[in-house]
């Protein structure tokens, strides 16, 4: 059997069906296939949405809570708590409401949705692509003039054409439990070694449950894994005592890409979100960035489309944006490293004492925002005397953003 499309879209995730919804929006047809028998089975993320996000996607109905500021914890357990109450910072969904709310409004706007489907083989043809689907134990062929991979950190798009590999994977582990001793609107960060390595663990709030996890590199775990560290939050002397009540529901992992791949288009095939690398490496959220790229690149791949001019030189023009995001993605983690990553115990304890000033805590209420860290991480070190320190070593690597 032989089927035909204009654009064949690997991964019906939230990005996957949003790039879907704005090419289909066009009068394209577009074909989505999602190696799952359901839309937004596994769920693999802390499932936040930050409200610029949620706004281009209205999904509010998927909405289990919001949250305005964080409680984050030093290794020795003092406290800092940021953010203004009643200022929304991001929401914490259902991923699988979120996920098939999106796909449905893709679908309503014309795409077709193929479950249980994955792709096994391409090969470039007269002016096409023509892609061998296993859909269901069954072989389909499908001819497309572009192939797009949102099909996820462990991308086939990306692997089978050979275009690179992020900068850096993050492993992440998630439980959800109920009863922790949390605080509505706020989410929990805890630091230090025991507990998460060059990052940071997390308590979100979800509606009637809370959300417990923990993200490193391979590198910082140094033979751990992260349900080690997952326990040791659970079990640390300092915040046993909020969890001594809590009780496991459910659990899951994944890994996460930061750092654009080298290569991010081909002749006519397009990577995008986690696939691409996207993920932020201050969070690792890839929702926002993805939904960005969409956003940036669909009006120049709907011409392209429709003319058929889909080169490797002419998606790359298309995909010009990417380079930006890089470079910002480059210097958010360059940031993050100088405050968290590159920091033992004892460094991170002068930090939080720093961050604890009543002119710091205000100027991170002021100026801070989970989807554009690096404002705030170069103010801080321009205009807080502490992190001058810091500035001279930073300088040069953030004017070349790498």
């Amino acid at each position: 059997m032989e089927e035909r499309a204009d654009v064949v879209i690997v991964g019906a995730g939230p990005v996957g069906g949003y790039l879907a919804q704005k090419l289909s929006s066009a009068g394209l047809d577009v074909l989505l296939l999602e190696e799952h028998l359901e839309i937004g089975r596994p769920f693999q993320c802390a499932g936040l949405v930050t409200p610029s996000a949620m706004t281009k996607v209205g999904l509010e109905s998927s909405i289990l809570s919001s949250v305005w500021g964080a409680r984050i914890h030093s290794p020795k357990g003092n406290q800092v708590i940021v953010g203004n109450e009643g200022e929304i910072k991001t929401h914490v969904v259902c991923r699988k409401m979120f996920d098939q709310g999106i796909v449905a409004k893709a679908i309503e706007k014309g795409s077709r949705l193929w479950l249980d489907s994955q792709p096994i083989s391409a090969e470039y043809i007269d002016d096409g692509i023509k892609i061998e689907v296993n859909r269901g134990g069954r072989e389909v062929s499908v001819v497309a003039s572009l192939l797009c991979g949102a099909d996820g950190a462990h991308s086939w798009v990306r692997r089978y054409f050979k275009m690179g590999n992020s900068k850096e994977i993050m492993i992440g582990f998630q439980a959800e439990v109920v009863n922790y001793d949390g605080a509505d609107g706020l989410l929990d960060m805890y630091t230090g070694e025991n507990v998460a390595p060059g990052f940071f663990a997390w308590v979100i709030p979800s509606g009637k449950s809370w959300r417990v996890g923990v993200w490193s590199t391979v590198k910082d775990l140094n033979g751990r894994s992260c349900e080690e560290l997952y326990y040791s939050l659970i079990n640390h002397p300092l915040w046993k005592e909020r969890f001594a009540n809590s009780k496991e529901v459910s659990r899951y992992c994944g890994p996460l890409t930061s750092g654009v791949v080298s290569r991010p288009v081909k002749d006519r095939v397009a990577l995008f979100g986690d696939a691409v690398g996207l993920c932020k490496p201050t969070t690792g959220g890839g929702i926002g960035p993805g939904f960005e790229q969409v956003d940036l690149m669909h009006e120049g791949l709907i011409s392209a489309i429709k003319e058929n001019k889909l080169s490797k030189s002419k998606l790359q023009v298309i995909a010009k944006p990417l380079k930006h995001m890089k470079k910002d993605q480059n210097r958010a983690r360059i940031l993050r490293n100088l405050y968290l990553s590159d920091c033992n115990d004892d460094e991170l304890e002068e930090t939080f004492a720093t961050f604890a000033k009543p002119n710091v805590v205000e100027m991170i209420n002021e100026v801070g925002d989970i989807e554009k860290p690096v404002t705030l991480g170069i103010k801080m070190l321009k205009e807080v005397p502490e992190f001058r320190k810091m500035a001279v070593s930073a300088t040069w690597a953030l004017l070349r953003g790498d």
